[in-house]
C-alpha cells in the first residue's frame, strides 16, 4: 500500500499548465473532464501506483505557494528537469538538494499558476 494514492494540483489556466508540466516533465498528461472541472492526469501505471492530475474549475481552490507539497518523479536526472524549468515557464525556489545516502536528489519549485512543488529524481 502507499501513503498517497491520488494528488490534484489546482490550476487557474489548465491549458497553460498542462503545457508546463508536459515541457518540464517531458512527458504527455491526459485530459479528462469530470462534471465541472477539467484534468489533465499524470502518467501513472498500475492500480497499486499513485497518479494525480491538473484541476481547473469553478470549485477548484487557487494555487498557492503554502500548504502541502507534493514531489513529482523526474527522469533522467533532476538537473535536465531544471535545465527545462524557466524557458516552461517556471522559477526555482529551492536549488538542488543531495539527500543522504542512496535517496537521490530534489528542489523545489513554483510553476506556471503559483503552485510550490517538489522535483525528486535518484540522480
Amino acid at each position: 500500500m502507499n501513503a498517497i494514492n491520488w494528488f490534484e494540483i489546482p490550476v487557474q489556466d489548465i491549458d497553460r499548465a498542462q503545457r508546463f508540466y508536459e515541457r518540464l516533465l517531458g512527458t504527455t498528461l491526459r485530459r479528462e473532464t469530470m462534471g465541472p472541472q477539467t484534468l489533465a492526469v499524470f502518467p501513472y501505471e498500475g492500480d497499486s501506483a499513485a497518479g494525480g492530475c491538473l484541476i481547473s474549475g469553478p470549485t477548484v481552490a487557487r494555487a498557492s505557494a503554502d500548504g502541502t507539497l507534493v514531489y513529482l518523479a523526474v527522469t533522467p536526472n533532476l538537473d535536465s528537469a531544471l535545465a527545462r524549468l524557466e524557458a516552461a515557464g517556471g522559477r526555482l525556489a529551492t536549488p538542488k538538494v543531495t539527500l543522504p545516502g542512496d535517496m537521490g536528489v530534489f528542489a523545489h519549485i513554483v510553476d506556471s499558476e503559483g503552485n510550490r512543488v517538489g522535483l525528486h529524481a535518484m540522480a
